[in-house]
């Protein structure tokens, strides 16, 4: 696979233990063994503005993040969970293997 920039993981356990169960029921042990949330799973959209697009049929995996809204000055007033989808590298291909 191609070398990528890393993903914007920030370094949850909770969120990598979760993906990484995700990826050991869909695909198997060995490939959850090898995830590396900084390189490995990413958006649909992440993964068009690199090359790649989610194969026909794929179902995402589902994740959370947290998002900061911030005021004019850049100063946090909240902080809230946002559920996401993401794909792993198994489930995508690059755009002109699509053509």
């Amino acid at each position: 696979m191609v070398t990528l920039t890393k993903t914007n993981y920030r370094g949850s356990l909770r969120t990598y233990e979760d993906v990484k169960a995700q990826i050991a029921q869909r695909f198997s042990k060995e490939v959850a063994e090898s995830f590396d949330p900084y390189q490995d799973a990413r958006t649909f959209r992440e993964w068009i503005k690199l090359g790649f697009v989610v194969k026909k049929g794929e179902k995402s995996l589902s994740s959370l993040t947290l998002v900061e809204k911030k005021d004019q000055d850049g100063h946090v007033l909240k902080k809230y969970p946002k559920r996401i989808a993401l794909f792993h590298r198994l489930q995508v291909q690059p755009l002109a293997e699509t053509n």
